[in-house]
């Protein structure tokens, strides 16, 4: 059978194995089925392909543009994703485990696409936390923006999750404007080229947006500067080696990490046998054992318990365990496959001998596999027990990247979070309690120690997500040994690949950059009521100001009685003058709203939809009867939502007689297009 050609997309064009290919094998046989790698990769063509020619049409793009984008990008794959799954089972991946990684990604993408139109603005520019007065009557102000880099993000993945591993990476790069240079592990490289060519013929990107290296990466990290980012997955020993090249230290190059990590699960001490908590525990354990085979950054490594209940939990852990059908992943009936290749297996048993020098084996199985499969890369669950875990240190340092976990035993919940934390950084830790004391302090004791903590009970175990999975509107990575990166995380992972700079200047200018208005930048009043002019009509700065009405005591008493809020600030005048706030009765902040509502609404029917909202309400004066207020409407900022809608954001003033603010919110409508 002739091997498959794994080809890498190189500066436009598809580039087929050469010098220093390698021989891939299939997991699931051990046979040779694919040729991946050459040697003779134009690296620096590929770099400038992406800077000159990526780089520059996405950045022309705004973030909702890309975000629709990757939204296409999402649904082309899902158009093809049987493909996918086809190519996959030779990675040792069962059907469960190609949901994971085929339909996750596929999935992290939509939610990436709709975060990005959803939090993100209808423009290029980011506006990052809110404007800073720097000077007395606010003539100098701050902004911190976000504006994308201008180099190429370098993505490095491991073997594991060869589709999810690379959109988790490339939608927020994507979303961010910057193009991406992707090099899979050359163990499953197969699928990611075959997800990358669905992409690609697509033609939804821009040229020089996304390129593929199956195979070496030869030098490329030798020509990075400070605009380019790796964004790196696998083994702490290799992040130290490329996080540690000259370049990237000379340069600053960021250098996002995901790599080792000896996650940890605790059993609470109200979880006794026979609880839902229990039940739960052994459940979780044993997924997180024998999805992908346990090779998964996020797999329990370590199962902490109490004492008095080790025993058991290795007996209910042993007989669920047990049920685990192993064999070929294409069978409908195998719950567990393969690991990625022999020399996978390898490092995985040479691992697991070394964590039985601290640790008694409690639980195995032999798979009874024969024939071809007796020659692929197949290992049982395997699970340990260790007696003495303060003592031990190979069962807090080692990573055995397989179906295996050790089992040992806390005195009270100190010891457990310190047990956890022996790790040195790790990407998820995860509860199993009906306690929120417990929870709690589990959370401060160990949350500097770990990216994401999990805490799962009788209450949220319907719906939750599970242990081992990343979502992308969390934060993915941790601390120490996980490599002090965080990746997808919604907007924050986006940053990754944006420079935060610090704006400073007028009103006007900030306005101006920031595509949104800000107080003492420029009003211009509209050709006619705001409200009868269609959302792309409404320009940024749009300002309405009203007559005033007139407060009266009668007003008070019909909206306290109609309403039934009769708090005695609005009824009872001695009470309100001994409150410091108020100088007697004072009209209530919500009629100020209603009469603000009067005062600058349009009737008649218009392009005007609906009212969604409104946010950052502030009263900030008392409104006696006999005062006086008056309304200024601006329009903030735009966001179009569809081809028929967008929303408007208005700033909303209420001033007294005096010229004195009251209230100030914003207002949310929906206006046509």
């Amino acid at each position: 059978m002739a091997l498959q050609q794994i080809s890498s997309f190189a500066a436009g064009q598809w580039v087929a194995p050469g010098a220093g290919a390698r021989t891939i094998a299939s997991a699931i046989t051990g046979a040779p089925i694919a040729s991946a790698g050459n040697d003779a990769l134009d690296v620096l063509a590929m770099l400038d392909h992406a800077r000159n020619t990526g780089g520059p049409a996405l950045r022309k793009l705004g973030f909702h543009d890309r975000a629709r984008m990757i939204k296409a990008l999402g649904q082309a794959l899902n158009a093809r994703k049987a493909e996918l799954y086809a190519a996959s089972f030779d990675t040792g991946a069962t059907q469960s485990d190609h949901l994971i990684d085929i339909d996750g990604g596929i999935g992290t993408m939509f939610v990436f696409a709709s975060k990005g139109r959803r939090e993100m603005p209808d423009g290029q520019i980011y506006l990052d936390g809110e404007v800073e007065q720097l000077s007395r009557n606010g003539t100098f102000l701050g902004q911190h923006v976000c504006t994308p880099l201008q180099g190429v993000a370098v993505h490095i993945n491991a073997f594991n999750f060869p589709v999810w591993g690379m959109l988790e990476k490339l939608a927020p790069t994507l979303l961010a404007g910057v193009p991406s240079i992707v090099k899979p592990a050359t163990n499953s490289c197969y699928v990611t080229e075959l997800a990358v060519r669905i992409m690609l013929e697509a033609d939804i990107l821009p040229a020089g947006a996304l390129q593929l290296v199956s195979g070496g990466l030869g030098d490329m990290l030798d020509h990075l500067d400070c605009q380019d980012v790796v964004s790196f997955t696998g083994s702490a020993d290799t992040a130290l080696k490329l996080r540690s090249n000259p370049v990237i230290l000379q340069n600053a190059v960021r250098f996002v990490a995901e790599q080792d990590s000896l996650n940890a699960s605790i059993l609470g001490p109200d979880a006794e046998s026979g609880t839902p908590e229990f039940d739960l525990f052994i459940k979780e354990v044993a997924r997180e054992m024998t999805t992908k085979a346990g090779q998964k950054c996020t797999a329990i490594r370590r199962i902490i318990a109490p004492q008095p209940r080790v025993e058991a939990v290795i007996e209910a852990l042993s007989a669920r365990l047990s049920k685990t059908v192993i064999g070929d992943p294409r069978d409908e009936a195998t719950r567990m496959g393969a690991l990625v290749s022999g020399g996978q297996k390898a490092d995985v048993l040479a691992k697991a001998a070394i964590i039985g020098q601290e640790a008694e084996q409690v639980f195995t199985m032999d798979p009874g596999l024969s024939g071809d499969l007796a020659n692929g890369a197949f290992v049982p669950p395997m699970l340990f027990h260790c007696a003495d875990p303060d003592r031990a240190q190979r069962v807090h340092d080692t990573e055995a990247f397989g179906p295996v976990s050790t089992v040992m035993g806390y005195r009270d919940m100190d010891h457990a979070v310190t047990l956890a934390n022996r790790g040195g950084g790790s990407l998820v830790t995860s509860l199993i309690t009906h306690d929120a004391d417990v929870a709690r302090d589990v959370v401060m004791g160990a949350g500097a120690f770990h990216g994401r903590i999990y805490i799962n009970n009788r209450d949220s175990m319907k719906e939750s997500t599970g242990h081992g999975s990343p979502l992308p509107h969390m934060v993915h990575g941790g601390p120490g040994r996980a490599g002090g990166g965080e990746e997808m995380g919604g907007v924050r992972g986006v940053k990754h690949y944006m420079q935060r700079t610090a704006v400073q200047g007028s009103p006007e200018m900030l306005a101006r950059i920031g595509g949104k208005w800000v107080p003492g930048a420029t009003e211009v009043a509209g050709p006619a009521h705001p409200f009868t002019r269609r959302y792309n009509e409404l320009s940024i700065g749009e300002t309405l100001h009203t007559a005033s009405r007139t407060v009266t005591m009668d007003d008070i008493e019909h909206f306290a009685h109609f309403t039934g809020d009769t708090f005695y600030a609005h009824m009872d005048d001695a009470a309100a003058k001994r409150n410091p706030f108020f100088p007697g009765r004072v009209a209530h902040g919500y009629l100020l709203l209603s009469f603000a509502a009067g005062l600058f609404v349009e009737p008649n029917e218009g392009p005007v939809l609906a009212n969604t909202g409104l946010d950052g309400l502030r009263f900030m004066k008392p409104v006696s009867a006999g005062d006086s207020i008056k309304v200024r409407l601006t329009v903030k900022k735009k966001t179009r939502r569809t081809d028929e809608y967008g929303e408007v954001r208005w700033h909303v003033t209420l001033t007294n007689q005096d010229d004195e603010m009251v209230a100030e919110y914003e207002l949310l409508t929906m206006n046509a297009y």
